[in-house]
């Protein structure tokens, strides 16, 4: 009877100690990061479009985002507990010689650039006169191992290379077409409305042996004038990928009835001519999508994005999309459900 007792004593240490383990390693964070997937989310309410006279009928857009956040060491020792939650680098995420907040204030850019945008798409779709004018290359993203490490940070706009200004990406590669690899390039700057002149070294590209480049994935800077107010607020969901949504939701609002009844989640990065690109934690926004019961999820044909989808879709239909024009065809030919 004592060697019972003494043995249930020691389990119930064993546990206590466990559970306190755990805590332990639920408080102390990791080197990691964890993407965690979140409902799909109406875009409706986010949208306010002048002279607005939204679509009839039941169907709806929907926008997925991901929560990001530094990992635990228990997160980052079992992810599996939290279904459909991914762990990434740390260094994928916050750049060398960046915070936390700078990559926080390049995903609000990133989001304010991406309603512009999907304004200005769905609006010409619509026959509108949208003007925009180039005015710079935005650093989108740094290459690991260039010189441009702590020189570039994400988010700076490169408006001048040496003597030459680079109102567009098309001529940045022009500058650089006449640069050889190893030599060192004066690039002018603002970064958060500071004017800074930095000098890199330049590499040659992978791809090409006698190609210089500076070490960075470019974006295109624009000014863009809408015709009409078009007010998109998203709070503090930050990054582009929901650039396509947007779009789909301004034509709503303007009586088009885009979703043709269904509910719509759409994800996907829009540049000014229409094309959709690639984006990240594809797993977390279709379990995002399934969540919010959505009948049709748009995904970006970019990259892996539409097989990753299809991977995690258990029944949701997938419709990979290379630009706007045919996420529209691609919804036109649905069966009219409202």
């Amino acid at each position: 009877m004592r060697h019972g007792v003494g043995a249930a004593q020691i389990v119930g240490v064993l546990v206590v100690l466990l559970v306190a383990a755990g805590i332990v390693l639920y408080l102390l964070p990791s080197s990691d990061y964890i993407l965690l997937p979140d409902a799909a989310h109406p875009v409706a309410p986010l949208v306010r479009v002048q002279g607005a006279h939204p679509a009839k009928g039941p169907g709806s857009i929907y926008f997925v985002d991901v929560f990001e956040r530094r990992a635990s060491l228990l997160e980052s020792l079992f992810p599996f507990i939290h279904s459909g939650s991914s762990l990434v680098s740390e260094k994928l995420i916050v750049p060398p010689c960046s915070s936390d907040q700078q990559v926080r204030r390049t995903d609000v850019r990133e989001m304010t650039q991406s309603q512009r945008i999907a304004a200005a798409v769905a609006l010409r779709t619509l026959g509108y006169h949208v003007t925009s004018t180039p005015d710079g290359v935005i650093v989108a993203a740094l290459e690991l191992g260039s010189h441009a490490t702590c020189k570039l940070q994400p988010d700076d706009v490169i408006t001048r290379l040496d003597s030459t200004p680079t109102p567009t990406i098309a001529s940045l590669e022009s500058r650089m077409s006449r640069v050889r690899p190893g030599a060192t390039v004066t690039v002018a700057l603002d970064r958060a409305g500071q004017k800074l002149r930095v000098r890199i070294r330049t590499i040659k590209d992978p791809l090409d042996s006698k190609r210089a480049i500076i070490g960075f994935t470019p974006d295109q800077a624009a000014d863009v004038h809408l015709p009409i107010r078009v007010r998109i607020d998203a709070g503090n969901v930050g990054g582009p990928s929901a650039g396509l949504a947007f779009a789909l939701q301004v034509m709503r609002d303007l009586g088009r009835a885009v979703d043709r009844g269904y509910r719509v989640a759409a994800t996907g990065e829009m540049n000014l001519d229409g094309s959709v690109e690639a984006i990240g934690g594809v797993e977390q926004k279709t379990y995002g999508a399934r969540r919010a019961h959505a009948d049709v999820f748009l995904v970006p044909a970019a990259g892996d994005n539409a097989a990753d989808a299809r991977r995690y879709a258990h029944g949701l239909r997938i419709i990979a999309v290379k630009s706007f024009p045919q996420a529209l065809r691609a919804l036109a030919t649905l069966p009219s459900k409202g």
